[in-house]
């Protein structure tokens, strides 16, 4: 579990493909190494990774085939700098909301802009991401925990402030560049539980589940509207 607040940026040291999945060895920058252990949780650009190895300036994980075809990972090269976050303690702050560091796919960067001493970007998701996704709500993009300000079908735009460009890779972004992202948690849930027990059903589609009397159910409407 994450917050989305990034505690250091690093860089991918090595790389070595391995047959359907990799494996990565970050250097970690600021982060501090003498607290990490073998097995530990560490966000790399919003991807939750485990430590399998403590080198001497950071750690190498094993990266799954799975995270390969839906998250940013196989775009990595030598040099690539990445976002980097530990897991939560009893003792932390949620100063974001919450992450699981479980991507759900890829997002593009269509424009970015200045908006005075920040920047706006404004990315495309996934279509099937899209319901997921308000305005004033919240969204993980490569790690890092923000605010959506306005939506537009599968487009969103976000703003970056002087602080998160300096702390993270956004000052790296262009237009046309993929992004990680993950929904809200409780979005997700929420879809799953409103299914009730149609959730146990192949191909079950929420659309199809909601009436009338659901919405009603649930508080959505009353019974006169």
């Amino acid at each position: 579990m994450f917050t989305g607040i990034i505690q250091a940026t690093g860089h991918i040291a090595a790389l070595q493909k391995k047959h359907a999945d990799m494996r990565v060895s970050l250097d970690i920058g600021q982060l501090a190494l003498s607290v990490i252990e073998l097995g530990d949780s560490i966000a790399v650009s919003g991807i939750c990774l485990t430590v399998t190895e403590k080198t001497a300036q950071g750690f190498t994980a094993d990266v799954s085939g799975e995270t390969l075809s839906c998250t940013t990972a196989g775009d990595w090269t030598l040099g690539s700098r990445v976002n980097l976050e530990m897991a939560l303690t009893p003792a932390s702050r949620l100063g974001g909301h919450i992450v699981s560091g479980h991507v759900d796919g890829v997002g593009n960067i269509v424009k970015r802009w200045p908006d005075g001493r920040s920047e706006r970007l404004r990315i495309k998701a996934p279509d099937n991401l899209a319901k997921y996704i308000a305005a004033k709500g919240a969204i993980c993009i490569d790690g890092v925990s923000l605010t959506v300000n306005t939506v537009s079908g599968s487009e969103f735009e976000i703003m970056i402030v002087p602080h998160t460009l300096q702390q993270t890779t956004m000052a790296d972004y262009v237009a046309g560049q993929g992004v990680n992202l993950e929904v809200d948690v409780v979005a997700r849930y929420l879809e799953r539980l409103l299914l009730g027990d149609k959730a146990a059903l192949e191909n079950a589609n929420l659309a199809e589940s909601i009436s009338k009397e659901l919405l009603i159910e649930y508080g959505f409407i009353t019974p006169n509207q």
